[in-house]
């Protein structure tokens, strides 16, 4: 349903990532709101690599409550505190999403709107 979009007529993608996904008319699009590391229990873990783990298990549980899955993500756009390793945002990311391909942009900010949050990303979605 979902179709990845990249031209052989272009560099290929820098990392685990699609350069475009074209999405069937009739999708249902799911929009999240920049998603941060706060937990259930309010706690925050100290590092990005536990932030990014808590970042997307709540993207799961959003999609999953739209009937969503996170082979549904079209697109994301993750914003990171300059000075944390991207590399370690980048593994989390290829690790919970398996090989799934989606657009993505990362942004180094030089912060977030709370001091303790180190990572926040914002997904949209597409499911039949």
């Amino acid at each position: 349903m979902n179709e990845l979009i990249n031209p052989t007529s272009i560099a290929a993608p820098a990392a685990a990532y699609s350069h475009a996904v074209l999405t069937a008319a009739g999708s249902r699009l799911l929009h999240t709101s920049g998603v941060v590391a706060t937990r259930p229990d309010a706690t925050i873990a100290a590092d990005v690599t536990g932030q990014a783990e808590s970042v997307w298990t709540t993207i799961a549980a959003i999609l999953a409550a739209a009937g969503m899955t996170l082979k549904d993500v079209v697109s994301y756009t993750t914003y990171v505190v300059v000075g944390q390793p991207m590399a370690d945002v980048m593994a989390v990311r290829d690790r919970i999403l398996g090989g799934h391909r989606a657009a993505s942009t990362l942004i180094p900010v030089p912060a977030l709107a709370r001091p303790e949050w180190l990572i926040e990303i914002a997904v949209v979605a597409a499911a039949k």
